[in-house]
């Protein structure tokens, strides 16, 4: 099975062979390293650019003005901060245009914690995403998911931004992207670069096929009837090692939803969900304050007030200046697995 990487990669592959993917850009995205995450490996149309965020968001905001499709990568999120304006122009181009001018461009970015990155690699974007009107956010939790969700990203005629966690990147899936080899050793042999020397090094890649996740619907990835967990992106896997735990241990069942798309969002997966069990908890990696578990909350609040049997709870990240380098600083910053069970297991304490 390919690893989440690996995954963004095929669906590049597959995007400048049929979805007339004219560039792929960003610092180091090119040969010879292929991204960071090596997520860009062997691609006909990448490139690399100067270590200028801003410079990355405008030339792909020129290339969309023309009609053609362009994915570029800002390195890491935490760098992403310096070009809000920019975002917020492409945000707003086709509405203030009155329909004339689309931008179907895609911005890359990795986002939060998990690979000791300290104050300048562990940050998280999707709550500032989440407020960028004309845009719509995407976060996979999976290899399979991230390959659909990016080729759909890419199709899209307007902005989407394709946020990858970075804790996942060398995370394997449990199921075939449509093409992709059934034995992980022949992918690699067929995509990944060899270390070292990568003169004349081409890459072999297997005829994957089309396959996208639709922007906005959420999935279910384990059912239940007690409560219900609201999450995305890396804290998926936490959120269903939660969910199994206790239903090993005293058979409590617990619902979780990945939301898949932060905006526009499934609300009415939500909503049914939180209508069968009566108590929900939302979990996310961004910071305590204005997060965007906090709205989720607000509108069951608001609109599911009634039909409640507990307060909702967020998990979310300690409102800190920044994320320390030791494992122990890193892991009580963001919402562990411990973390997510303690908030579970007092929501279902709870007395209506």
């Amino acid at each position: 099975m390919a690893n989440m990487a690996q995954a963004i990669r095929l669906a590049l592959h597959y995007a400048e062979k049929n979805l007339e993917l004219k560039d792929v850009f960003g610092q180091d995205v090119g040969a010879p390293m292929g991204g960071v995450f090596t997520a860009t490996q062997g691609l006909e149309t990448s490139w690399n650019t100067p270590l200028d965020e801003r410079g990355i968001v405008g030339t792909a905001m020129g290339i969309a003005l023309t009609g053609d499709r362009c994915v570029a990568e800002i390195q890491f999120c935490d760098y992403i901060f310096n070009t809000i304006d920019l975002l917020k122009i492409a945000g707003n181009t086709y509405w203030a245009s009155y329909g004339n001018f689309s931008l179907p461009l895609v911005l890359m970015t990795p986002v939060g914690a998990g690979i000791r990155g300290s104050v300048y690699h562990s940050h998280s974007f999707d709550a500032w995403a989440s407020r960028l009107a004309g845009w719509k956010v995407v976060m996979p939790s999976t290899p399979k998911d991230a390959y659909g969700l990016l080729l759909a990203a890419i199709k899209d005629p307007n902005p989407v931004m394709f946020l990858k966690p970075k804790a996942l990147m060398r995370v394997r899936g449990e199921e075939l992207i449509p093409g992709e080899p059934d034995n992980e050793k022949t992918l690699k042999s067929m995509i990944d670069a060899p270390v070292g020397d990568r003169t004349g090094w081409k890459a072999n890649w297997p005829q994957v096929e089309d396959f996208t996740c639709e922007i906005g619907k959420g999935k279910v990835t384990r059912s239940g009837t007690d409560l219900t967990v609201v999450t995305y992106g890396r804290h998926v896997l936490m959120c269903n090692e939660v969910a199994d735990q206790l239903k090993q241990e005293n058979g409590t069942s617990v619902e979780v939803i990945d939301l898949m798309s932060i905006y526009p969002y499934d609300w009415e997966l939500i909503k049914t969900s939180v209508q069968k069990t009566g108590r929900v908890v939302f979990v996310n990696e961004d910071t305590e304050v204005t997060n965007f578990a906090e709205h989720l909350s607000y509108r069951v609040t608001q609109e599911l007030f009634y039909e409640l049997m507990a307060r909702p709870k967020v998990v979310a990240g300690k409102n800190l200046p920044g994320i320390g380098l030791h494992a122990e600083l890193e892991e009580a910053s963001v919402p562990q697995v411990a973390d997510i069970r303690k908030e579970v297991i007092e929501v279902l304490k709870e007395i209506p």
